[in-house]
C-alpha cells in the first residue's frame, strides 16, 4: 500500500507548537459545548484529509484539461469528480466548484447574468435575507439597484403578491430567493413564474438548505431556477467554500465569471475535500442524516416555544429556527453572550420588523446540523431548549452559568465530536 503523505500533528508541535495548541483548543470547544451556529458543521475526518493533501501546492487557473500551468493531470481528475458529482447529486446541467465562498459564488453569478446599475430583486436583509442580496455595505448594494422584498407582518412569511408587485413595478433583470434567516421552505415555482412573467432571471442562493435537498429533506430548486448558488459547509457538511449550479446554456457564462473575472487560481485542496462531501451526501446514512436534522430542528423549536422563546413564522421546516425573546425581556445579544458562558453557541438575530437594532436583537438564530452529526436525536433536543431556556434567564457572570457548563460538557461527552 502506498504510503499518504498527509498532515503530520507531531512535527507541527515540534516546529510550531503555538500553532499546533490552537489546533488542540479548537478540538476542545467542539468537543466540550453545543454547537448551534446554523451555518456551522462538523466535516468528515475523509474531508479533512483532503483539506491536509498535498493538492494545496498546485496552481491550477483555468478549468480540467484548459489550464495555465503545466503537471495538472491529478488535480484535473480531482476537479472533474467534483463536477461530475454535484451534477448527478442535484441533477444540474452544470457545475462549478472553484468559487472560494458563498459570497465568492453569489458574485460571480452577478457577474453573469447582470451589468453594474441593473436592477435585481432580493429578500430584505432585516428580514431573512444575506448581505450579497443588496446590503449597501456590500458589492451587491453598491454596484446594483436592489430592490427588496418582505415577509408578511402576519405570519411572518414570505409575501408572494408582493414580490410579484415588485417585480412588475420594477421590472428586474434577476430574482433571488433564498435566505439566511428564514425558517420555512421556499415555494421556488412561485418565483419561477414571476421571474418567467417580467423576464428576469432566477438565481437561488441555497447555501443553507442545499445540504437538505442533497439529502432529500427540502424540495430542490434547481430544476426551477436558472442559477444555484450554495456553501459547500453547512448542513452539506463539507469544506468551507463555494458552489454553482446552473442550467446547460449558461455554463460558459458561469465558468468565465468565476474565472479570470472574478477569482484567480482555484483551490485544488478544498475542490478535492468538496468532491469527497458530494461522494459522502450520496449516500443513504447522509439522506438519513438531513431528514434528522429537519426533526431535531423541529423539535428544538417546539421546546424553546415552551421555554417562553416564540418561534418566528410558528416554527420551522429546515435545519434552523429563529426565536422571538421580547416576552423574555432578553435582547439577542445577551443571551448569545449568556449561553456562550455556558458552552452553548449559537447567535443574536434581528426579527421580521423588529424594533431593536440588529447590534441587540430580539431574538436568537439555533440550528441543528453540528449536534446531529454528533448523533443526536430528539430527546436531546429537548435535553437542550431547557439549558438554552435556563442559561437565557440567567444573569450574565453567575454561578448558574457556570453550572450549566458543566451540564453540557456531561452531555455532550455521550455525542463527542470526532470521537478517539
Amino acid at each position: 500500500m502506498a504510503t499518504f503523505w498527509g498532515p503530520d500533528f507531531g512535527e507541527l508541535e515540534r516546529t510550531d507548537p503555538e500553532i499546533a495548541s490552537v489546533l488542540l483548543g479548537e478540538l476542545a470547544r467542539l468537543r466540550g459545548g453545543l454547537q448551534l451556529i446554523a451555518s456551522e458543521n462538523l466535516t468528515s475526518p475523509a474531508v479533512l484529509a483532503a483539506l491536509g493533501s498535498t493538492l494545496t501546492n498546485k496552481y491550477a487557473d483555468g478549468y480540467p484539461d484548459r489550464r495555465f500551468y503545466p503537471g495538472c493531470a491529478e488535480v484535473d481528475r480531482a476537479e472533474s469528480l467534483a463536477i461530475e458529482r454535484a451534477m448527478a447529486l442535484f441533477g444540474a446541467g452544470h457545475a462549478n466548484l472553484q468559487p472560494h465562498s458563498g459570497t465568492s459564488a453569489n458574485l460571480a453569478a452577478y457577474a453573469a447574468l447582470v451589468q453594474p446599475g441593473d436592477t435585481v430583486l432580493a429578500m430584505d436583509l432585516p428580514h431573512g435575507g444575506h448581505f450579497t442580496h443588496g446590503s449597501k455595505v456590500n458589492f451587491s448594494g453598491r454596484w446594483y439597484g436592489t430592490v427588496g422584498y418582505h415577509v408578511r407582518e402576519d405570519t411572518e412569511t414570505i409575501d408572494y403578491d408582493e414580490v410579484r408587485d415588485l417585480a412588475l413595478a420594477h421590472r428586474p433583470k434577476m430574482i433571488i430567493c433564498g435566505a439566511t434567516a428564514y425558517p420555512r421552505l421556499i415555494d421556488f415555482g412561485a418565483f419561477r413564474d414571476i421571474a418567467d412573467e417580467v423576464g428576469a432571471y432566477l438565481m437561488v442562493d441555497a447555501a443553507h438548505i442545499i445540504g437538505l435537498v442533497a439529502g432529500g429533506a427540502v424540495p430542490s430548486p434547481v430544476p426551477y431556477a436558472d442559477v444555484v448558488c450554495a456553501t459547500t459547509h453547512k448542513v452539506l457538511r463539507g469544506p468551507r467554500g463555494g458552489m454553482i449550479l446552473c442550467r446547460a446554456e449558461l455554463a460558459e457564462r458561469i465558468d468565465k465569471a468565476v474565472f479570470p473575472f472574478t477569482q484567480g487560481g482555484p483551490l485544488m485542496h478544498v475542490i478535492a475535500a468538496k468532491a469527497v462531501a458530494l461522494h459522502e451526501a450520496a449516500r443513504p446514512e447522509f439522506r438519513r442524516y438531513a431528514h434528522q436534522v429537519v426533526a431535531n430542528g423541529r423539535a428544538l423549536a417546539a421546546a424553546l416555544a415552551a421555554e417562553g422563546m416564540r418561534p418566528v413564522s410558528g416554527g420551522t421546516d429546515t435545519h434552523l429556527a429563529l426565536l422571538d425573546l421580547r416576552d423574555l425581556g432578553v435582547t439577542g445579544a445577551e443571551a448569545e453572550q449568556r449561553c456562550a458562558a455556558a458552552r452553548i453557541l449559537l447567535n443574536k438575530t434581528a426579527i421580521p420588523y423588529d424594533p431593536r437594532k440588529p447590534a441587540f436583537a430580539s431574538g436568537i438564530r439555533v440550528g441543528t446540523p453540528s449536534v446531529t452529526t454528533q448523533g443526536m436525536r430528539e430527546p436531546e433536543m429537548r435535553e437542550i431548549a431547557g439549558l438554552v431556556g435556563r442559561a437565557v434567564r440567567a444573569v450574565s457572570g453567575a454561578p448558574a452559568l457556570a453550572e450549566l457548563a458543566e451540564e453540557i460538557g456531561t452531555l455532550v461527552a455521550k455525542f463527542s465530536a470526532y470521537p478517539t
